[in-house]
């Protein structure tokens, strides 16, 4: 096994689920990230593996924090990506992965998950980003994709993604596990641009209703509810006090009607 991958546990799992995100390019809002934390919270996940930051990681970017424990020990926090594992008795069982996007070395960076998946006998992946777009905060948080089995995304009615362009750790480990027969799907939030408020909890609502719908997790959404509610409250403040914001909206509504 590659020595980056540092096992902390190795439990006994049957057809487990990768679940991934990454924080930083492919995380506007904070939402996939956000969207992976109330999985792990919710279905009281464990510590599994880590990827040792020491080669992906220029410690400039993303530095690593001194924090005090206790009266007098003071321990240095190394930014890294963390995987963790849990089950829903009779549905599934899940193995999270959630870290930083690496700074560097990605098709190395790509060769630990795989060495993760082939570990723990994974064949199913999914992915989750969130990006800014030309799109109206007061509408429904569009979630787009992709799937290797490209009946998922029919069966659960989104819109197949036709994006081309720069890509972050995400499109390149979607392609490299699909060569290994690995079948992935990935889920994007697409976000209004011009509020740059984090974190979005719209967002981390819209990939969540998508992950129970494709986990079959019967996940409680009721304190994401009520935090995009409220977050959609201040955004519409936002926006009335702010003329220019305001005239923006109004031109984005018109675009709409006339499509």
């Amino acid at each position: 096994m590659a020595e980056a991958l540092q096992l902390q546990v190795v439990p006994a799992l049957q057809d487990p689920i990768l679940l991934l995100a990454f924080e930083g390019w492919n995380d506007a809002g904070d939402s996939a990230s956000s969207a992976v934390r109330f999985v792990d919270e919710a279905l009281r996940t464990s510590p599994l593996a880590r990827i040792d930051p020491e080669e992906y990681y220029d410690f400039t970017v993303s530095r690593p924090e001194l924090r005090l424990h206790g009266e007098d020990e003071r321990r240095i926090h190394w930014p890294s990506y963390d995987f963790r594992f849990g089950s829903l008795p009779g549905r599934c069982e899940l193995v999270t992965g959630l870290g930083g996007e690496p700074h560097l070395r990605w098709r190395s960076f790509c060769d630990q998950v795989l060495a993760l998946v082939h570990r723990f006998g994974i064949q199913r992946v999914v992915l989750l980003g969130a990006y800014l777009a030309d799109v109206l905060y007061s509408l429904p948080v569009q979630v787009t994709g992709f799937a290797t089995r490209e009946e998922r995304m029919r069966e659960l009615g989104i819109q197949p993604s036709r994006y081309e362009g720069p890509t972050g750790i995400i499109g390149v480990l979607a392609e490299r596990l699909g060569r290994e027969q690995v079948e992935v799907s990935s889920f994007w939030a697409g976000l209004p641009h011009y509020i740059t408020v984090t974190p979005n909890p719209r967002g981390t609502l819209a990939l969540v209703q998508v992950l129970g719908r494709v986990l079959d997790l019967p996940l409680d959404q009721a304190p994401l509810h009520a935090a995009a509610a409220e977050f959609e409250g201040q955004v519409a403040k936002l926006v009335a006090e702010d003329p220019a914001l305001a005239e923006y909206v109004r031109q984005l509504k018109r675009r709409g009607f006339a499509q």
